[in-house]
């Protein structure tokens, strides 16, 4: 027997405005302006949004909140949308997206065998260690799901799978770390988080994770700091830096609205650091020595501890 085929459920213009975040009337002037979206229309001339376009403008959301102009990116098509949002970072682009051990852990969440994909991604960092396994693996295949996600082959709810099952094991790897060190009196002193705008966490535990095995003493304020709070955080704890991580979906503005206002409020007291897939956009705007990656972690805190080390004779 023959099953019949799904129908296909249209959305209403409310429906677009909630799920993807695009005010209707901005909706309506991009329709006018561009010629997409193009919505079908009800007995009552109601606009109805087909799948295909929701996810198109998704993808268009996500790139103007990287800073991109609408005229610039309306026009491309879901693949090209797709590649432009991922943006791989340095990381992702050294071992490949069509890396065999990265579409394997991929393979493992499509199919929500999720204590399988731990239990694989544990052993992976335990025979290349902390630092190997957060820059060569947990790094890009982050980057990688993000991708598959941007393209339609991971579900949101996969891609939160993921996010929950990989904070759970940086934790754990954190607090080893730490554990085995004993470095509870160390410098410099780091105070971790994001800001308001920014609600992803994982580049965070990437960067405390390599920022303790440099026997730095990190403190975590986790995600959606108010810049207030961040400054008294960092007084209260004598922070010597403060480490901001930053998506691609933060736009190149924000990033340098919200470090200069925190260099400006922190003064002499802490340097400000900021990483993740957004800083290169803002790197040109930004105090040299503000921007870092994963694998300049280690020669930032020797930076650090050799001007202070300076200062302190």
């Amino acid at each position: 027997m023959t099953t019949p085929p799904r129908p296909v459920v249209l959305s209403s213009i409310s429906d677009v405005e909630r799920d993807v975040g695009v005010a209707k009337e901005t909706l309506r002037v991009w329709e006018r302006r561009y010629g997409f979206p193009q919505p079908q229309r009800d007995a009552n001339g109601e606009r109805l949004y087909p799948p295909e376009q929701l996810v198109r403008l998704s993808l268009v959301k996500r790139l103007l909140d990287q800073g991109y102009r609408p005229g610039k990116i309306i026009g491309l098509d879901i693949d090209e949308l797709a590649e432009l949002g991922a943006k791989p970072g340095k990381a992702v682009a050294a071992r490949g997206l069509d890396d065999a051990e990265i579409c394997a852990c991929i393979d493992l969440l499509r199919a929500h065998k999720v204590a399988e994909l731990r239990q694989r991604v544990s052993q992976a960092m335990l025979s290349m260690g902390l630092q190997r396994g957060v820059v060569e693996l947990i790094a890009p295949l982050t980057g990688a799901v993000g991708l598959a996600w941007a393209r339609g082959e991971v579900a949101v709810f996969e891609e939160h799978l993921f996010s929950e099952m990989l904070q759970g094991l940086m934790r754990n790897a954190i607090f080893a770390a730490t554990q085995q060190s004993g470095h509870a009196q160390a410098t410099p002193r780091v105070l971790l988080t994001t800001v308001p705008q920014e609600r992803h966490g994982l580049g965070l535990l990437m960067a405390e994770a390599l920022l303790s095995l440099e026997r730095a003493h990190c403190v975590s304020l986790g995600v959606q700091t108010p810049l207030g709070d961040i400054v008294d955080a960092a007084r209260s704890q004598r922070a010597d830096i403060v480490a901001l991580s930053f998506s691609g979906v933060t736009s190149a503005r924000s990033i340098i609205d919200n470090v200069n206002e925190l260099r400006s409020r922190l003064g002499d007291q802490a340097e400000v650091w900021a990483g993740g897939a957004g800083v290169e956009m803002a790197r040109r705007h930004l105090a040299p020595g503000t921007v870092l990656d994963l694998t300049t972690i280690p020669t930032a805190v020797a930076r650090w501890r050799a001007q202070h080390a300076t200062l302190a004779v």
